[in-house]
């Protein structure tokens, strides 16, 4: 079973705390990097934190949460070799791992309910990387980083 880095800011705590007991629940190993409570934190501490146990090979993929799901995506983006994906739903959730070959699947606590986020997490989980046509541009999208 693979490993799962998890991160959030206050604003994504709730949330965050939830998808940690689900994934467990499905047997994932986590290895949650916080926030721990709902005081106020900065979200690009924590993106920065997943994408570099992605990296480094802490773990095989990682979870985010802030308040819109954005800004903590971008702060990961920033990790070279990270893969964030704001996902809203089941669709986009998949499509980032099968086309975009995600590693990092990130949810906005205000605008999606745990529902709708836990369905979201197992679809990024089962989607595999398609590759083909999609590993041309993701390698472009790699060589943007050199």
């Amino acid at each position: 079973m693979e490993k799962i880095a998890v991160g959030c800011d206050h604003a994504g705590y709730a949330l965050k705390s939830e998808l940690v007991g689900y994934l467990e629940e499905l047997g994932y190993e986590t290895l949650d990097l916080g926030a721990n409570s709902h005081d106020r934190v900065d979200y690009p501490d924590y993106g920065a934190a997943v994408g570099r146990a992605i990296t480094e090979g802490k773990a095989d993929l990682g979870v985010l949460v802030c308040g819109s799901g954005i800004g903590i995506g971008i702060a990961a983006n920033k990790i070279s070799g990270v893969r964030a994906a704001t996902v809203h739903d089941v669709t986009s959730a998949h499509l980032a791992r099968e086309h975009n070959n995600a590693n990092i699947i990130c949810f906005g606590e205000r605008l999606i309910g745990p529902e709708i986020a836990r369905e979201s997490l197992v679809a990024f989980l089962n989607a595999e990387f398609q590759g083909g046509r999609h590993a041309e541009r993701v390698q472009k999208i790699s060589d943007l980083e050199s």
